[in-house]
């Protein structure tokens, strides 16, 4: 029995996640909670799970919660009631859990990255969805993991594929995994991208996109945020400096590849040539159930591949000009430093305010093109955890003062 703890429970990735507990009680048990706003799914989440404790990032929702569950009649009360804690301090106290096994970390932005960081520093196995922790510091990141020996299992589905295929390799070690080492006889990635709401759009129209057009993906279910994120290509930009971290390549040997379909998940090319895809309908339980089981694969009920429904796999080069936040992604990974920080930042920023209707879908990468100029002067090579927090706030103020400036006409 693996007991896991949930950072973001009432999420996408946690409440799939909490999904596969149910799938498969003899295997897990849930032992911590974290969430953020939505009370009523969290209260759910403790009625069916029974965790030890439970974290609110919100500190003034704590009495609410107690007071919710309190009331409960006693048939539909757990035998034992969580401790409950609230704030920043609190989640990391759940993401360190004694009793935990494997923390699954589903928080979105850089507001997960200190409970990663104090899930790491414990001992924790990871299965990271979330991947700005990576992005924002890995350099910070990859020295604690080496430190505490903690092993990091990605459950995005595209670095889960790469992680998959190669388990098909004498390489196959998680050991390397985020050590900034390159994977010996690893020559490429792929990552392959679904190409997002306006894949099918010229680059002129998206002058008309909106944020309903932007959070209507064609293939997978997703939070608002990575939805945008998906459809500006940003998302890939992002993974691409993951896997940068996690496996060791450098930027000139990870590529982007649209493929509508969303079949293929991702492949690596080995030194012979030989090319490794792994295959499945887009769905993120797979990936998170690897994470989980790992180093065995679980017998599931699920629906089975069949290619012959899927009738052809089809892929093409993504168009810069339709996705500018691409190349931003590989100029500050390439720029190294407290840069992608910035330009991690700068984009959760931007796509809020989409999201607020304050700016246009257009505007995201102008501002955040503008802010990353603003910092090429002041960036630091070797950042501290001090360091990326700084900068991550000052990109988020400076893209507030920039949207502030240009209302009503384009960034």
């Amino acid at each position: 029995m693996k007991a896991i703890s949930v950072l973001g429970s009432t999420g996408s990735i946690g409440t799939q996640t909490l999904e596969i507990v149910e799938d498969f009680p003899d295997r897990f048990k849930v032992v911590a909670l974290t969430a953020g706003r939505n009370i009523e799914l969290l209260i759910q989440q403790i009625q069916r799970h029974a965790p030890e404790v439970v974290a609110l990032a919100d500190a003034e929702l704590v009495a609410s919660l107690k007071a919710r569950l309190n009331a409960l009649e006693p048939s539909k009360r757990p035998a034992k009631l969580p401790e409950i804690l609230g704030g920043p301090d609190g989640i990391c106290v759940v993401a360190a859990w004694p009793s935990a096994d494997l923390v699954v970390t589903g928080i979105v932005g850089c507001a997960g990255l200190l409970p990663t960081l104090a899930a790491v520093r414990a001992g924790k196995d990871l299965a990271l969805a979330n991947k700005e922790t990576l992005i924002a510091a890995g350099p910070v990141v990859l020295p604690e993991l080496a430190k505490s020996g903690s092993r990091l299992l990605p459950a995005d589905s595209e670095h889960s594929a790469i992680f998959q295929c190669l388990q098909g390799t004498p390489w196959a070690d998680t050991a390397r995994l985020s050590t900034g080492i390159p994977t010996p006889g690893l020559r490429r990635i792929q990552l392959t991208a679904s190409g997002g709401a306006f894949r099918d759009w010229d680059a002129a129209d998206l002058v008309k996109a909106t944020v309903a057009d932007a959070t209507s993906h064609p293939n997978w279910s997703m939070g608002k945020k990575i939805t945008v994120d998906s459809a500006s290509l940003m998302n890939k930009g992002l993974e691409v400096i993951e896997a940068h971290y996690l496996f060791g390549l450098d930027y000139d040997h990870i590529e982007i590849v649209i493929h509508p379909q969303s079949i293929i998940h991702s492949m690596v090319e080995l030194a012979d040539s030989s090319v490794l895809a792994q295959l499945g309908w887009p769905d993120m339980k797979l990936p998170i159930l690897y994470c989980m089981s790992w180093p065995e694969r679980l017998e599931t009920p699920w629906r089975r591949l069949d290619l012959t429904e899927v009738g052809q796999l089809s892929f093409r080069k993504p168009d810069p000009s339709k996705y500018p936040c691409m190349q931003l992604a590989y100029a500050a990974g390439r720029s190294g430093g407290t840069m992608p920080a910035v330009m991690n930042a700068a984009n959760e920023q931007a796509v809020a305010l989409f999201l607020e209707e304050q700016v246009h879908f257009l505007d995201i990468p102008r501002l955040i093109e503008r802010v990353c100029d603003r910092h090429r002067v002041d960036l630091t090579s070797n950042p501290s955890l001090d360091d990326v927090l700084a900068i991550d706030t000052w990109a988020r103020q400076a893209v507030q003062e920039a949207a502030a400036r240009t209302v009503g006409s384009p960034v």
